[in-house]
C-alpha cells in the first residue's frame, strides 16, 4: 500500500504543473504563441490552443490515472520536444545588456534540464503504471 501511496503522490506532484499550464494557456495564449512563432514554428496561435488543451488533459489523465502509460509516454516525448525547441539554445535579446542576456539563457539551460529530468520521471510512470489508486485500477487496466 505505502507504494501505491508514493505512486499517487508521483502522479499528483507530475501532474499539478501541466494542469497548470494548459489552464493558463487556453486562458491566455498570446504568450505560448509567441513562443512558437519565434521558434519558427507555423500557426502558432493554433498550436498554443493544442499545447494547452493537451497540457490541461494530459495533466487530469496523470492525476487520476487514466491510461497512465500512455499518458507518461506521451509527456515525457512532449517534454523532451519542447525542452529542446524551445530552451535548446541560449538568449540574445539585443536591447538588454550582456548581463541580462546571460541570466537569460542561464534559466532557458535550467528549463532544459527541467523538462529531460520530468521525462525521466513520465518514463518511469510509464513503465510503473498507475499503482492500485487510480482509475486504470478501477478499470482493470495494468495498473502497476
Amino acid at each position: 500500500m505505502v507504494r501505491d501511496i508514493l505512486i499517487l503522490v508521483a502522479r499528483v506532484a507530475l501532474s499539478f504543473m501541466f494542469i497548470m499550464a494548459g489552464f493558463g494557456k487556453l486562458a491566455d495564449p498570446a504568450g505560448t504563441a509567441g513562443m512558437i512563432a519565434g521558434a519558427g514554428l507555423p500557426a502558432a496561435n493554433v498550436l498554443a490552443y493544442l499545447a494547452g488543451a493537451y497540457e490541461l488533459i494530459a495533466g487530469l489523465a496523470m492525476l487520476v490515472g487514466f491510461q497512465t502509460r500512455i499518458v507518461g509516454w506521451s509527456l515525457a516525448a512532449f517534454c523532451v520536444f519542447t525542452g529542446f525547441v524551445f530552451h535548446g539554445s541560449a538568449i540574445n535579446v539585443p536591447t538588454f545588456p550582456p548581463e541580462a542576456n546571460g541570466w537569460l539563457s542561464t534559466l532557458n539551460q535550467i528549463m532544459l534540464m527541467k523538462n529531460l529530468t520530468l521525462a525521466g520521471a513520465y518514463l518511469l510512470i510509464a513503465t510503473v503504471g498507475a499503482g492500485a489508486l487510480s482509475l486504470d485500477a478501477r478499470r482493470g487496466a495494468t495498473a502497476a
